[in-house]
């Protein structure tokens, strides 16, 4: 007989869920990529990072391959806080956490945080990989609804006082993406993003800010939650996937130096010498500023391509949320079960995220994400069409 393997109890919830990364599409040859959230291929910047690893390298030679690494590492923390300063959050060097990547960074949180009875307030709909990490720690979720300004914070302020009222645990920790949203493309408010800090204090619970689009604004910069924070109730999420590049997986956690602490005992990848130190020479030889605004401005203009295509080729009863930043438009096709129209979508040759992915507890399948972010300008607008006329088939 085949001897049952010995998987920790504490795992036990992750295999209740779906396997990682459920929500990608095969995708056929041809089709039109709507729905890859991944920066424009021009506006990744191969020549300077090329350079940035030679130059690396040539001044460093065997350093940045070894375990221990460059000494350009720590300048990377100190790279981010002078960012964040720049942004309005003053950190010092034990505030601040550098990870593989946002997801890394939320995974850490959870680890040190969440346990199967914790409970974690988040926006729906919200990143569908954080509802994965998130469902590896615990089942109990409570979920807020978004609208063209961001999460609703008064539904919220409902939610915590009946909770409260009847007794029920109130959550341990909120994941919100408050700029640029993913999936919805919204942006809170600044009087939301200030009521929701006054919650955090009111009932006791921390405030993860996933800040992954923060830079990429099409008008002015939002505030930061960590900005308003004077309780140390915000734990910051940052990256550099989506102003750099993804496959460089520099993300970092920035909040109360008890916590980040804790992060960094259960953070066993020894840090990533060669690519901490890779960013670190890039962002020296390059004006960073000059940078984030040219790809601001070329996501707003490619947003704007899509939002005419929109309005040109979708049937009149759709509607969606026009952003202020990021990659994402966020589409609603009346009375369309969305996972059912993708295999016709693909068929047409024009790919989209149905919007269940989004929601931890879906309840109805109207929606859909459309990213702007990677395809060409012919491209968005050939898919757009082509998603105009499947959907006017099946509404």
């Amino acid at each position: 007989m085949k001897e049952e393997i010995p998987f920790s109890k504490d795992i036990a919830l992750a295999f209740k869920n779906e396997p990682p990364g459920s929500w990608l599409l095969d995708l056929p040859e041809g089709c039109i990529r709507l729905s890859s959230g991944y920066p424009e291929p021009s506006l990744v910047p191969v020549e300077e990072v090329k350079s940035a690893v030679v130059r690396l390298l040539d001044e460093e030679g065997d350093l940045p391959l070894h375990y221990k690494g460059s000494p350009r590492m720590p300048k990377l923390a100190a790279m981010i806080q002078e960012r964040m300063a720049k942004r309005g959050v003053d950190l010092t060097e034990q505030e601040i956490l550098v990870t593989s990547g946002a997801c890394q960074a939320i995974d850490l949180v959870s680890r040190v945080l969440l346990d199967s009875k914790a409970v974690v307030a988040l926006e729906a709909p919200t990143y569908m990989e954080a509802l994965e990490v998130f469902g590896n720690y615990t089942e109990h979720f409570m979920n807020v609804p978004v609208d063209e300004n961001g999460m609703d914070t008064t539904r919220f302020a409902e939610m915590l006082a009946n909770r409260k009222r009847e007794g029920l645990t109130l959550p341990r920790i909120l994941y919100t993406i408050p700029s640029s949203q993913n999936p919805t493309g919204t942006t809170m408010t600044l009087e939301r993003r200030a009521r929701l800090i006054e919650l955090a204090e009111e009932y006791g619970f921390l405030i993860l800010e996933d800040d992954a689009y923060g830079e990429l604004n099409f008008g002015d910069a939002p505030r930061l939650l960590k900005a308003l924070d004077r309780g140390n109730r915000v734990i910051h999420i940052g990256s550099l996937s989506k102003v750099v590049a993804p496959g460089m997986r520099i993300g970092w956690a920035a909040g109360p130096e008890e916590i980040i602490t804790t992060m960094n005992w259960f953070k066993k990848d020894l840090h990533h010498p060669f690519g901490q130190a890779t960013m670190t020479t890039f962002l020296e030889d390059i004006d960073f500023d000059a940078h984030v605004e040219k790809l601001s401005a070329a996501y707003k203009r490619k947003c704007e391509v899509m939002i005419a295509a929109l309005e040109k080729f979708l049937p009149p009863a759709v509607t969606w949320y026009t952003p202020e930043g990021g990659y994402f438009v966020w589409v609603r096709i009346p009375g369309v079960d969305t996972m059912e129209m993708l295999p016709q979508a693909l068929d047409a040759g024009v790919s989209y995220v149905p919007g269940n992915y989004f929601f931890q507890s879906p309840e109805n399948n109207e929606f859909l994400r459309l990213s702007f972010s990677y395809a060409t300008d012919e491209e968005i607008v050939k898919g757009v069409e082509l998603l105009g006329e499947v959907a006017g088939r099946n509404i």
